[in-house]
């Protein structure tokens, strides 16, 4: 989610006459991120009954936590990336939606959320966390083409940079995501946290699917078309009338799940 920190950002403003850089850069990390560690109120491990699996990241011994779902016969397999202020626990039917409709699912929490290592998360260091995912993924799914990389919100921005970097995926999905941290906030020029997906998209040329809903309050429903506009392979833009910034897929998956899988087995 994005618009939740915006006019907690107003404080940067201030802070950066006040204070100095680092404490500033702090702030922002942790007003964009708004990483959380506590279990959702209303998980249950028997939800998903998922497999827990450990991707090793960074130079370290740093780890993430990470969510194993498969479905049977699955021909795709979904690497879901979330937005702030929420979790693994925090995603669980969104995820069971995914592997009832017909996905293998690997999710990730960042560093600094869930059972991940601890971190104050950055741009560069979720980048990082993805493309550690992406590439453990080799073991159990060599066949990069028979992936769908799928952001929802924030996890727009990171997931299309796993593709930037090689991902070699099917397709990309981007529901209910921004243009750039940016333009989601009159205090745009003071930050350094960029999550420009628009500029992702422009040297991007796989399949895109944007999705939003017209009743989004947090993101602009006009960012959506402009996301699409930028994207210069196949392309589906799906507006759900009457959807909030997460309830997209409650009012229309099956649209969703049958435009991924159509944008997936586009030749490219």
């Amino acid at each position: 989610m994005v618009a939740p920190f915006i006019g907690r950002l107003a404080i940067l403003a201030i802070m950066a006459i006040t204070t100095s850089c680092a404490t500033l850069d702090t702030v922002e990390r942790e007003l964009v991120f708004r990483p959380r560690t506590e279990i959702w109120a209303g998980y249950s491990p028997g939800i998903l009954n998922e497999e827990e699996v450990w991707i090793p990241v960074g130079a370290g011994t740093d780890r993430l936590s990470g969510w194993w779902l498969a479905s049977p016969d699955a021909r795709y397999t979904l690497v879901y990336f979330h937005g702030a202020r929420v979790n693994l626990t925090g995603s669980v039917y969104r995820l069971r939606s995914f592997r009832d409709a017909g996905f293998n699912v690997l999710a990730i929490d960042y560093r600094g959320y869930g059972r991940s290592a601890s971190l104050l998360p950055s741009e560069a260091t979720v980048y990082e966390d993805a493309e550690a995912a992406w590439n453990w993924l080799d073991a159990r799914v060599p066949d990069r083409s028979r992936r769908i990389l799928y952001g929802h919100s924030l996890g727009g921005p990171i997931a299309a940079e796993v593709a930037l970097r090689g991902g070699g995926a099917a397709a990309l999905v981007l529901e209910s995501s921004f243009t750039s941290l940016q333009e989601v906030t009159v205090l745009g020029p003071l930050l350094t946290q960029r999550m420009d997906l628009l500029d992702k998209l422009r040297r991007l040329n796989l399949p895109v699917l944007v999705i939003h809903g017209t009743n989004d309050t947090l993101v602009p429903p006009e960012m959506a078309h402009r996301l699409f506009d930028a994207v210069r392979g196949p392309k589906r833009l799906v507006m759900v009338e009457g959807a909030t910034h997460s309830w997209v897929l409650r009012r229309a998956g099956r649209t969703v799940y049958a435009a991924m899988r159509e944008l997936a087995a586009t030749p490219q």
